[in-house]
């Protein structure tokens, strides 16, 4: 399930963000849950696996006009391997229809395959 990222969640999307090589340090993993603070148009978003009730994945986008840009995509690896990366694409298209999901130079091989698998 597909949950807004709020103040209370911020230890465990650190955990999960520190998944993404760019954001192994916590300063720049600071930087990075501020910058999606910023603005309006940024947002997080974490997984709830509905077996275990604990946040598995997170998701970080802007969303544009004409488009939702996912720049950041992170699942805990204990659940890797289970097609969790696109119940998330899923989950965040239905809920952005009819704009359509595209990726960062990092996110863009596996936002191609999601869009050619589904």
């Amino acid at each position: 399930m597909l949950v807004e990222y709020k103040a209370d969640y911020q230890k465990i999307t650190m955990g999960l963000l520190s998944y993404v090589p760019d954001l192994k340090e916590t300063n720049r993993l600071m930087k990075e849950l501020t910058w999606y603070a910023q603005e309006d148009n940024r947002q997080l978003f974490l997984w709830k696996s509905q077996e275990t009730n604990d946040f598995v994945g997170v998701l970080g986008i802007e969303i544009e006009e004409e488009f939702i840009l996912v720049r950041h995509i992170s699942i805990n690896p204990s659940f890797r391997e289970e097609g969790l990366a696109h119940r998330l694409l899923d989950a965040l298209a239905a809920k952005y229809a009819p704009k359509q999901l595209v990726g960062t130079i990092e996110t863009g091989p596996l936002i191609a395959k999601w869009h050619t698998e589904s």
